[in-house]
């Protein structure tokens, strides 16, 4: 199965594309799209859209795994993420892929195994679950391999079937 995880953002979305067979994870490309400050949201949400899009289109995946979004205490940048994150489901709808999102402590407990794993030890578990030369970079990046790591976890699991609304 190909996975895509794509950790949502405005200024920068990590994304990572993997191949897995349930057990074994192979990552296939990763990196970060990043829309340039100062530029007019919708422009951001465009550029976010067709980058995302041409991804798509090159690796093919079968799903799009995307985090859930988590509120921290600034609101105006919850709602500008929460616009890119609304892009993002919608090309995935566009493009035909089905979706999955998990939360944070989720994407942790699969890819750590503790749900409150410091940001470190999902880089480095990211790393050594996909046999990296080096640790993924931005931290987007490797939370979005991440993310696709989680599915590869627990993606076919009735749990998560529920979770995402496919039982």
């Amino acid at each position: 199965m190909r996975i895509l995880g794509i950790d949502p953002g405005l200024a920068t979305i990590g994304w990572g594309v993997i191949d897995t067979t349930g057990v074994k994870h192979k990552a296939l490309a990763y990196g970060a799209i990043i829309t340039p400050s100062g530029t007019p949201t919708e422009k951001r949400l465009a550029l976010i859209f067709a980058e995302l899009e041409a991804i798509i289109k090159k690796y093919q995946p079968e799903v799009m795994a995307v985090e859930e979004l988590f509120f921290n205490t600034n609101i105006t940048t919850g709602i500008r993420v929460a616009e890119a994150r609304g892009v993002i489901l919608l090309c995935a709808e566009r493009c035909g892929i089905e979706l999955a999102e998990y939360t944070p402590l989720q994407v942790k407990q699969a890819v750590v195994g503790y749900g409150r794993a410091e940001k470190k030890q999902v880089i480095t578990m990211v790393t050594m679950l996909l046999g990296l030369p080096k640790p993924p970079s931005p931290d987007d990046t490797a939370d979005a391999l991440a993310i696709a790591v989680c599915h590869a976890h627990t993606g076919g699991s009735r749990i998560a079937k529920y979770y995402n609304g496919r039982l």
